[in-house]
């Protein structure tokens, strides 16, 4: 069972690298769904996950259409503040892929698509009053670790042991 990030038409650069970052310590691959507003060689999307880049799986998609015709049957979340079901409530450790799909920062994903498939919408809890969303890498490190912590952390280090670990 695999975790994947997908990211709908992704706009601040330094976003989407700390989300490299998170895909690479979660072995969780990293789909990116076209038009980008930045270029990957950003200069700030390299600066916030450049020493991880290299070490994660990068797919990148036309639009939406095309990601949906490579998902098939996969199983899809989408995350987004209009959804009634909460995403700590959804089960996670059911041994097939899940892919997590997050919205451009500015406008989230397409309104259409959410209305068409709301039993995949998922949200995180907040205080809409004030808030008007959680910064996107936040976001998505929030669920998927959720999901790795459900499927008890397959693969990742729990522990980690120095050789002089002042901690014992």
């Amino acid at each position: 069972m695999t975790n994947h990030i997908v990211l709908f038409e992704p706009q601040i650069p330094a976003n989407t690298g700390n989300i490299a970052r998170t895909c690479a310590a979660t072995n969780a691959p990293l789909h990116l769904i076209e038009p980008l507003g930045f270029s990957t060689d950003d200069k700030h999307l390299k600066r916030a996950g450049l020493d991880y880049w290299h070490d994660v799986n990068i797919t990148y998609h036309k639009d939406l259409a095309a990601f949906l015709a490579h998902l098939g049957d996969k199983k899809l979340h989408l995350i987004t503040k209009f959804a009634n079901q909460v995403y700590s409530d959804e089960t996670f450790n059911d041994d097939r892929d899940h892919y997590f799909m997050f919205g451009k920062e500015t406008t989230g994903l397409p309104e259409d698509f959410m209305r068409d498939n709301q039993e995949k919408c998922l949200r995180i809890p907040m205080n809409d009053e004030h808030v008007r969303s959680l910064n996107l890498s936040n976001t998505v490190a929030l669920v998927v670790y959720e999901a790795l912590r459900q499927q008890s952390f397959p693969n990742l280090e729990l522990q980690h042991h120095y050789d002089h670990d002042k901690l014992d």
